[in-house]
């Protein structure tokens, strides 16, 4: 479908079949050993050698075991545990060893690599042992965007986390149905991890401050756009959710991109995915170009061709089908063998790294390694999508097809091989490989049970029944063979999938609690009303029909119910009285006397539907209803509701004072400080007063209402700092509100008075501080941390 230079395509081709040529040569080595067992007795005196040394068979350990060992599922227990019992070291040892092999194809011999080994599992111990020192109910995580953009602030790459957050949200919200949003996120941070690492590791320890934050701002912006072609092509490509004609074209877009070093444009799209690829496309170019625009000249030529053989390695794995029995044993391993090298090559080219002969030596013959050990643990996941991976092939046609490798040797060959001809026998090396193969089956074994276990390795293992004796036993014996990675991967998992579960409950209350409150906020007219008392109610319930968000009201419903037990019946009047101070206050915000807005709530505002007079009434009505509803709360004491309207009375008097600091800032320059307090008084004030009311009727302690009062003062001036940038960036539409309008006024906000970057570092800085006080509040604050993260994400 797109015209391609015939001399590029050629060009193109011969460089994969290079690479294929390459990849051949290695196989058929891998082949010969495969055929000749030859990795059975070396690798069986290496596994008793580290049994030997790891696995202890005295008293002391008998003895040691003073502590049950926590599940490696259990984060911080698990660390914790390693702490106590003295494997923390080991622990954290082997797997930024591993990681050092895996992702940055070190050699683990090097005096330089273990220094710089040694340095991290130092740093990482320290921090590990004082973030799980006590359980702390709500911590800030390192993996929390609270706790994320502190990393970020640490190295002053504020803005490129800020981007890259905004970035992961938005391919989150555009993950179709058949995709796993949690695995495309999960995938693209650890991408960005990794592109990251690698550029850690090329700047050395000269290079100054300034210099380190330019290159890991890019970095990150270069991991995510290299990630986001896993679940954009990859992933996509794999789901079916394309027609086959579609996967054609789209497939065909990708390849003339890398052949040409150009996006095409990408003409017609007809059907259901339209606006999905669309999105895409926009996506991918932009992210493309951003990697080309910093790639140096003389890496741009291996970039184009690693990403051409990588892309086309996996299309020649993907049209597979499982039902061909007649595939040939380099049909299935040439491919896997040329896809998982190229992948790591990538990354050294996407940070424009020099050329290093050892590393792409190590990293060509370690990929099929791990994409062994992944085909391995996916077996029967591959098997029910159809896919076809040397596992599959294997246990679909191994009585019909004497010819064909058994994968399950050929991965402890790779390993042998490793051990012993790319890594020269080294020690570590070997203790390392072997504990991951290990820590594989274990979690194989636990995932699926000792019995499907079993019928796995009756057919992959019975033709080496000596050595998968061997193997089985170090399995069963070995206990402490576990990885950071791991954990951290399991540990992420599990937060996307919570995180997921909680903003859907979360988005479940508001819309249930928003239509009781809608459903309770119309006031009634009376039979005997007069015609001026009928018209101002007319308008007050006007104002309150609006599509208002009723943030606050809901903040008390979560807090009072769920947070203190009281009864949803018993608080419905203060419930009314807050969405009515608050759609008071919206009344007089947008009188011509004040901000003379044209639009609220998506309909016109109040004024210029009736008249100003009328508005200037309704407003003062329903600032006295509020206080009539709360006058009503009977089913409390009389001391307890009395605090509750004079602490009431007060907010409405402080959020008239910030209202009347707001009118009196226009055409002035104020101040962050001026700001903040401003915008505290105008939206900080509200949330306090839907947080504590509650709190007062349920005679919350002191020391918790001042974490709400807190909390309520960062998030009201985070509310307020999202605000002002959507009156910039937003979409009208969607506001339901006429954006701009602060420009027009000459208003001070904080776009005006920190520009729109330092806005957006301002904003999250409050809310991390607003994440950081939730910890000190005794209750559950999962509502709340949602509230946040609604606050700052939110369009409208």
């Amino acid at each position: 479908m797109y015209s391609m230079n015939e001399e590029l395509v050629k060009n193109a081709d011969t460089c994969y079949r290079l690479a294929e040529q390459k990849a051949a040569h290695y196989f058929k080595s891998l082949y010969v050993q495969v055929v000749e067992k030859s990795y059975v007795p070396t690798l069986t005196k290496d596994i008793k050698s580290w049994e030997h040394k790891h696995i202890h068979h005295s008293l002391l350990s008998f003895f040691s075991r003073g502590k049950e060992k926590a599940n490696p599922r259990e984060y911080h227990n698990y660390i914790r545990w390693l702490d106590y019992t003295g494997k923390l070291d080991n622990y954290l040892d082997r797997s930024i060893s591993y990681i050092f092999m895996r992702d940055l194809g070190k050699d683990l011999n090097s005096t330089d690599t273990q220094t710089r080994v040694r340095s991290i599992v130092d740093s990482l111990k320290n921090h590990l042992v004082h973030s799980t020192a006590a359980d702390r109910g709500n911590e800030t995580e390192m993996m929390s965007m609270a706790g994320l953009y502190r990393i970020a602030q640490k190295e002053g790459v504020e803005s490129a986390m800020i981007w890259v957050m905004n970035k992961l949200k938005t391919v989150s919200s555009n993950i179709p149905e058949g995709m796993d949003a949690e695995q495309a996120q999960r995938k693209l941070i650890k991408i960005i991890a990794g592109v990251v690492m690698q550029e850690v590791e090329e700047m050395g320890d000269g290079i100054s401050s300034k210099e380190r934050t330019k290159k890991l701002d890019k970095a990150i912006r270069l991991g995510y756009c290299y990630g986001l072609t896993y679940p954009f092509i990859d992933d996509l490509l794999d789901a079916k959710i394309l027609s086959a004609a579609e996967e054609k074209q789209y497939a065909d877009l990708i390849r003339t991109t890398l052949i040409t070093g150009s996006v095409p444009e990408l003409g017609e799209w007809t059907g259901k995915t339209k606006e999905l690829i669309r999105y895409i496309h926009s996506e991918l170019r932009d992210a493309f170009e951003y990697i080309k625009a910093h790639q140096r000249p003389e890496t741009m030529k291996s970039f184009f061709e690693q990403c051409y053989v990588f892309f086309h390695s996996q299309e020649v794995d993907r049209v597979k089908d499982l039902s061909n029995a007649h595939y040939s044993n380099e049909d299935l391993y040439i491919p896997i063998i040329l896809k998982s090298s190229s992948s790591r090559l990538i990354v050294r080219s996407v940070i424009s790294a020099p050329r290093d002969e050892g590393f792409d030596n190590r990293t060509f013959f370690y990929g099929i390694y791990n994409q062994l050990a992944d085909d391995f643990a996916d077996m029967f996941d591959d098997m029910k999508d159809g896919a076809v991976t040397p596992y599959t092939y294997y246990m679909k046609y191994h009585d019909k097809r004497p010819d064909l490798i058994n994968p399950f040797e050929l991965y402890w060959t790779v390993i042998s091989n490793l051990i012993h001809n790319v890594y020269n026998s080294d020690t570590k090396t070997c203790e390392v490989i072997l504990g991951r193969a290990i820590n594989g089956l274990k979690r194989f074994k636990e995932r699926m049970g000792t019995k499907k276990y079993n019928e796995v390795m009756k057919l992959f293992a019975s033709g080496n029944p000596k050595f998968n004796k061997v193997i089985q036993n170090i399995v069963r014996k070995a206990d402490d063979v576990d990885f950071f990675d791991k954990l951290l991967r399991d540990r992420i998992i599990t937060n996307l999938k919570n995180e997921r579960k909680e903003q859907e409950e979360f988005l479940n209350t508001i819309e249930t609690v928003r239509n009781q409150i809608n459903n309770a906020l119309h006031i009634p007219k009376t039979d005997n009303i007069s015609l001026g008392k009928e018209r101002i109610i007319d308008a007050a319930n006007y104002s309150l029909e609006g599509d208002g968000k009723r943030l606050r009201p809901i903040m008390t419903w979560v807090m009072g119910v769920n947070g203190y037990g009281l009864e949803s019946s018993a608080i419905v009047p203060l419930l009314k009285s807050l969405e009515y101070m608050h759609t008071a206050s919206l009344i007089f915000d947008d009188l011509p006397s004040q901000d003379n807005a044209s639009i609220r709530r998506g309909r016109p505002t109040l004024h210029t539907i009736y008249s100003v007079s009328v508005a200037e009434l309704t407003g003062l009505f329903l600032t006295q209803r509020a206080t009539w509803e709360q006058a009503s709360l009977d089913q409390f004491d009389s001391k307890t509701v009395l605090n509750l309207i004079q602490y009431s009375s007060k907010m409405t008097e402080d959020i008239c004072k910030g209202q009347a600091m707001d009118l009196d800032s226009k055409g002035k320059q104020l101040t962050l400080e001026q700001l903040n307090m401003m915008s505290f008084y105008k939206t900080g004030l509200a949330f306090e007063a839907s947080l504590i009311m509650p709190a007062i009727l349920a005679h919350a302690k002191e020391v918790e209402m001042k974490a709400l009062k807190k909390f309520a003062y960062h998030a009201g001036i985070a509310f307020q700092i999202k605000d002002d940038l959507l009156d910039v960036e937003g979409d009208q539409a969607l506001l339901g509100k006429t954006i701009g309008k602060d420009a027009k006024n000459n208003n001070s906000t904080f776009i005006s008075i920190l520009g729109s970057v330092g806005a957006k570092k301002a904003m999250w800085e409050h809310y991390c501080l607003a994440m950081e006080t939730l910890q000190e509040v005794p209750r559950n604050t999962t509502f709340l941390k949602h509230l946040l993260n609604y606050i700052v994400n939110r369009d409208h």
